[in-house]
């Protein structure tokens, strides 16, 4: 069984197919070099560029795959949440496909997306899963398929974010994430960063201060290495003192970590040392990509969901809970 997914949340077009639950192609198509004048996305030019992208990508991912559109068995895209003229572009292509080969459509949340691209075959819930990016941080618990409690969100910026804005302070390039750690990388001693909101009980995140913080550093001429090393530690700090708090009153010994952040190796290595069972993205599938959509959607089918109507729009904000 043949699945097209297909994501166009933010600023990457990703195109994947799955064959009975393994991932056979995934492409993504990265606007790197028309957002990184800017510091960050423009929704606008974003949305132009999927435009251009993605039916060239779908027709490579059929070539690589060695099958034609007929072949398809299931088609999905992400239906949000994310920027509404980049999720349009996807979402009203996956379903006109869908349309015109009579084909089951999956309309599929974009952070179910990034759950399923980290979720082994043989995990059964309930677990956590920590989703950090570029545009969302959010603890869930995930109860079944479909099912799913946000436990804390962040209240300010996503982590992918503040590590965007702190490279675009430091000189560093964009998406920031994999400069930043670059750079941590190469300083010996890190420069003191506080960890936000260490005396709550509760399992908020917030990134803005420490985005201040560095601010305050680079306007003192202060060493960027050591400064790099000292935001990402207490950006990892962060984000597992939360989910550590969780997973104790909780009472689960499982966790996924899903989204771009998770491909961070320092952040893999305070979450391995936890004493939890952690699972991470394969390679390719922690940054945004079709491949995930499709997973989700064969998850969804194999579980008997029924497929979404056509008439279904996209939508800029949509909740993952569910009951």
């Amino acid at each position: 069984m043949w699945v097209l997914g297909m994501d166009t949340s933010c600023d990457d077009t990703g195109v994947g197919l799955v064959q009975d639950g393994e991932v056979r192609v995934n492409l993504v198509a990265g606007q790197v070099r028309l957002h990184e004048a800017y510091g960050g996305v423009v929704p606008e030019l974003a949305s132009r560029e999927h435009l251009k992208a993605l039916p060239a990508l779908v027709q490579r991912a059929l070539a690589e795959a060695g099958i034609g559109p007929q072949d398809l068995d299931l088609i999905a895209a992400t239906r949000g949440p994310g920027l509404i003229g980049a999720l349009l572009v996807g979402y009203t292509f996956a379903k006109g496909l869908a349309f015109a080969l009579d084909r089951p459509f999956y309309a599929i949340h974009h952070l179910e997306g990034h759950i399923a691209a980290a979720w082994p075959e043989d995990l059964n819930p309930p677990f956590l899963a920590l989703v950090a990016s570029g545009g969302h941080t959010h603890l869930y618990e995930v109860l079944d398929l479909g099912r799913y409690r946000l436990l804390g969100a962040t209240r300010d910026d996503a982590a992918g974010e503040a590590f965007d804005k702190v490279a675009r302070l430091l000189g560093l390039g964009f998406p920031g994430g994999p400069e930043v750690e670059r750079l941590a990388g190469e300083a010996e001693e890190a420069l003191p960063f506080p960890v936000p909101l260490r005396d709550q009980e509760g399992y908020d995140f917030s990134f803005s201060g420490l985005k201040t913080h560095a601010l305050r550093l680079v306007e003192k001429g202060l060493p960027k290495a050591a400064l790099a090393k000292g935001f990402q530690e207490a950006a990892i700090a962060h984000l597992a003192e939360v989910v550590l708090r969780a997973a104790k009153n909780t009472g689960h010994t499982t966790l996924l970590v899903a989204g771009g952040v998770a491909a961070n190796r320092a952040l893999q290595e305070r979450f391995k040392e936890a004493g939890l069972q952690v699972f991470f993205p394969p390679r390719g599938l922690s940054q945004d990509n079709g491949a995930m959509i499709a997973l989700a959607a064969w998850r969804r089918y194999r579980r008997g969901f029924p497929p979404s109507p056509l008439s279904l729009g996209a939508t800029a904000y949509w909740p993952l809970e569910g009951p």
